[in-house]
């Protein structure tokens, strides 16, 4: 891609074929919250130069499974295999959770890992959706 060809945005990688639907979802919920996601979080955060959206990913996987938080966490499971992160990095991202937010957390998290795994593995849908 030369520099005068727009890069695909962040959000674009995370939600993939998913956006429209996601965006609509978080507008249903509030209309302010949606444009907050998408404005600041994506637009501002995540286009920040110093980690490539790989490592981002990463990072919120990590941060997303501390949280509890199994909705948004299967979103960015995903986001981060589309960044570029192999199945092996983002489990090990996982396992390195294990000595600071415990057993129950993480198990959670793989099973998420283990659903999106087998549905690309069996190419549905669910694969794409969150």
């Amino acid at each position: 891609m030369s520099e005068s060809e727009p890069s695909q945005s962040a959000r674009a990688t995370v939600f993939g074929s998913q956006e429209d639907r996601i965006l609509k979802r978080l507008e249903g919920l509030d209309p302010d919250l949606m444009a907050y996601i998408r404005d600041f979080a994506y637009g501002t955060v995540y286009e920040r130069p110093g980690l490539d959206l790989r490592t981002k990913e990463l990072i919120a996987c990590a941060l997303l499974t501390s949280l509890g938080s199994p909705a948004e966490l299967k979103t960015h499971l995903r986001g981060a295999v589309q960044a570029g992160a192999t199945p092996q990095e983002v489990r090990e991202t996982l396992l390195f959770c294990v000595p600071y937010l415990g057993f129950p957390r993480v198990v959670a998290a793989m099973s998420q890992l283990a659903e999106l795994e087998a549905s690309r593995a069996a190419n549905t849908p669910e694969a794409e959706s969150a």
